[in-house]
């Protein structure tokens, strides 16, 4: 039995269940001391005194620092994605200096010997401020005469893309359809808190972070810190969920790294869940107007979006580019003459933006699917039929979009309609109109998201030309131990996807090895010295296709001392169930008698070197495109706003599935989060720009008992762009599950003129939706 495609449990869960084993916060050092941040009360403000006297004289306190104490050699931290020729990256030194910009930047910090007299000690120091206006509107922002967020304006950047005549497929069309939707500020809330420890031994530095992207934030250190890469070793160990928000390169990394090396002790952070909230920067954030021009028919003419983005207060490692990362997706599954995409990018006195779990794509996908639901409405036209009427065909794939990307293989009808069948969509849409009829307070919505993505974030050549700072390439490593067990070294960095389960599967097969004799090695930049990490769901579709083409070498190497051992040609050698024969013979020998032999290098072939271990590099040469149909049935109380998901189904095609199982975990946890999306969350501010939403107590993070249970099931139309024909899974649920809800509430209020709700779809919203639209 092959191993890929097979439901294995995952290795890694005995330990992670159990918390036997090594998170940030276990790490214990000798003499390590705990640092603490004193963070801005203002969202804009001049700093104009900052005195930490007060809190070096207490006891357990070794240091205290402000901003200019530091600003000779904290530099800025990074941004790696310059979208445009002229956008504007402002300084953003790690520690406040003369100005801060969103409430909960760090003005000053405490070194102690104990985190909570460190946390105690920051009472003691006295900061000045000069109030400057808070800037939180978007539009406002951009208006004239706006109070400046930086000096030169709170515009970021501006692009438009334009391809095909969008003049002309607006002239005259029958139907035009034009809406407003606003994506909220969304908070990650993964299960571990980021946490950070750093030491030093002599001219030489070990971090250790809770992070998604040791290898990158291993370059970005050193650039920023001027600590030299080879001098500088990053670690990061099993980490307690990410999905984006540990996608960057943070302040307190950067200054756990400069106090260490001032000071010459281990210095430790540990983030509190309110801390978080104030300092582990959002996603989502836009405004995005969408006009859609059809035919009588519904057929598609052309789509104009214009996005105003919402960057924070400065540009972090992504941000500029996440929006852009929806540009070639409006256009999702859909054939038309004519698109035109424009976004502004603007500065707000708030947290920073950046990846938050799809980055870019929910955002399209929810504008496209609700504007769909809208054409269909304004046809009286079944909202999956308008959509039938403009999908791309599976006949058609290979298929280049309006926008310019490649499909390379799909069949939107076969996912379509076994949605359809575990839904039970006609009886559904029966029920609907009874309850119409009879006037029933309670009203039922059914919900579409026909979805398409892009991920796997490659190549490096399209990267390139988006101005992205790094490749889209990753690493991996094969080691054929003497006794035939098997490592695998991957550039992929793990925070709960079950990598080294699915490494695993891939390698016992390549190689006919047993699941349980591969190790798979991660997250350590002295171990694993080459990687682009984990995120934009590119780990399996890059990571494990580097891998396995690492396996690819070992079984060539394997052949040749194979071929000598049993004294024919390599061509004559086929390779199946782990062991090399001889063709119409008997003679064998398996890879793991052949590792040995290797090991002890007493009979080789000239010029072959003692060792089976291999390396590959795999940069593909398109993204990846996942798609899926998701179908939600919501009651909606008419009097009280209450919203019950009575029935959720998802049919994802992800192509080749490594592990059912995994896969499983993945869409529900997917759904989970764009369901919170729709329902629940939000980070709010008030106008002067402080966080109302600073504590779980006001944001509404959904537990299971808020959900709904899912039905899952998959289609598979293999990927062309990769070896193992897997498209990728991690962010497929997020991305098309928040329209689908959103479309049955908006479906179930239509009969009471509804055509909007703004997110999250709380009662209060509903209600004040169906109270304003009554006659």
């Amino acid at each position: 039995m092959t191993e890929v495609g097979r439901p294995r449990k995952r290795k890694e869960d005995a330990r992670l269940l159990t918390g036997r084993t090594q998170w940030t916060d276990n790490l214990r050092q000798p003499g390590m001391l705990h640092v603490a941040f004193l963070r801005s009360p203002m969202a804009h403000a001049r700093i104009t005194r900052v005195d930490v006297s007060g809190a070096r004289g207490l006891p357990g306190v070794v240091a205290a620092f402000g901003g200019q104490d530091l600003a000779g050699e904290q530099g800025s931290l990074p941004c790696a994605w310059p979208v445009t020729e002229d956008v504007i990256i402002p300084d953003h030194p790690p520690m406040a200096v003369s100005e801060v910009r969103y409430v909960g930047e760090a003005v000053a910090c405490v070194v102690a010997t104990d985190r909570y007299l460190a946390a105690d000690a920051l009472e003691a120091i006295e900061v000045d401020y000069e109030p400057l206006p808070a800037v939180i509107d978007l539009a406002e922002a951009l208006a004239e005469g706006s109070p400046k967020v930086h000096e030169e304006g709170n515009k970021a950047y501006s692009m438009k893309i334009t391809t095909g005549d969008i003049d002309a497929a607006f002239q005259d069309a029958p139907v035009v359809i034009d809406r407003t939707y606003v994506q909220q500020r969304l908070i990650g809330a993964a299960m571990e808190p980021r946490a950070v420890v750093a030491t030093t031994d002599g001219d030489s530095f070990t971090l250790w972070s809770s992070t998604q992207i040791p290898h990158v934030l291993r370059v970005m250190l050193a650039l920023t810190t001027g600590i030299p890469e080879h001098k500088l070793r990053v670690i990061a160990p099993d980490v307690g969920g990410g999905f984006g928000t540990k996608l960057q390169v943070t302040a307190e990394e950067v200054l756990c790294l400069l106090l260490t090396r001032r000071l010459g002790k281990p210095i430790k952070w540990n983030e509190s869940r309110s801390e978080g909230n104030l300092t582990v920067h959002q996603g989502r954030g836009q405004i995005q107007h969408i006009r859609l021009a059809a035919e009588a028919d519904g057929r598609i003419r052309g789509l104009q979006v214009d996005l105003l983005a919402d960057m924070g207060a400065y540009l972090v490692l992504l941000t500029p580019g996440i929006p852009l990362l929806g540009a070639t997706m409006f256009n999702a599954i859909y054939k038309m003459d004519a698109y035109e995409f424009g976004c502004t990018g603007v500065f707000t006195t708030k947290m920073p933006t950046d990846a938050y779990r799809g980055a870019g794509r929910p955002e399209a996908t929810f504008g496209i699917e609700r504007i769909m639901d809208e054409l269909a409405a304004e046809l009286n036209v079944d909202p999956l039929e308008v959509r039938r009427r403009n999908w791309i065909k599976h006949e058609e794939f290979p298929y280049t979009t309006i926008s310019g990307l490649t499909y390379d293989s799909g069949n939107y009808e076969a996912a379509t309609e076994k949605a359809l069948s575990l839904f039970g969509y006609d009886k559904l849409r029966a029920e609907q109109s009874d309850r119409r009829d009879r006037g029933d307070p309670v009203q039922l919505g059914i919900g579409v998201s026909t979805f398409t993505e892009m991920c796997g974030l490659a190549p490096s050549k399209l990267l390139g030309a988006a101005r992205f700072a790094a490749g889209g390439w990753e690493h991996g490593s094969v080691r054929m131990l003497p006794t035939g067990k098997v490592e695998v070294i991957t550039g992929t960095s793990p925070h709960g996807q079950g990598h080294v389960t699915a490494w695993s599967q891939i390698v016992a097969d390549a190689l006919g090895v047993p699941f349980e004799d591969v190790a798979v090695v991660h997250g350590d930049t002295a171990i694993s010295h080459k990687g682009l990490d984990t995120y934009g769901s590119r780990s399996l579709v890059v990571g494990g296709v580097a891998v396995l083409q690492a396996c690819e070498k070992v079984r060539e190497k394997a052949r040749r001392l194979a071929a000598h051992a049993l004294e024919c040609s390599p061509e004559d050698l086929d390779f199946a169930e782990g062991a090399f024969t001889v063709r119409g013979t008997d003679s064998r020998r398996t890879i793991q008698e052949l590792a040995f032999a290797a090991f002890t290098a007493h009979d080789l072939p000239d010029g072959v070197e003692p060792s089976l271990d291999s390396d590959a590099t795999f940069d593909p040469d398109n993204y990846s495109f996942p798609h899926g149909t998701h179908l939600c049935a919501a009651e909606v109380d008419t009097e009280t706003g209450l919203v019950k998901i009575r029935s959720y189904v998802a049919v994802d095609d992800i192509g080749k599935v490594v592990n059912p199982m995994i896969v499983e975990g993945q869409v529900h946890g997917g759904i989970a989060q764009g369901i919170a999306q729709a329902l629940f969350e939000e980070a709010v501010y008030d106008a002067e720009g402080n966080l109302l939403t600073s504590t779980l107590a006001d944001y509404l993070v959904p537990s299971a008992a808020d959900l709904p249970d899912f039905t899952t099931d998959r289609t598979e139309t293999p990927a062309t762009s990769n070896p193992l024909g897997a498209k990728g899974v991690g962010e497929a649920g997020t991305i098309a599950s928040t329209p689908a809800v959103v479309n049955a509430i908006v479906d179930a209020l239509r009969p009471y003129g509804v055509q909007d709700i703004t997110m999250p779809c709380t009662p209060e919203r509903i209600w004040r939706a169906v109270e304003g639209a009554r006659p």
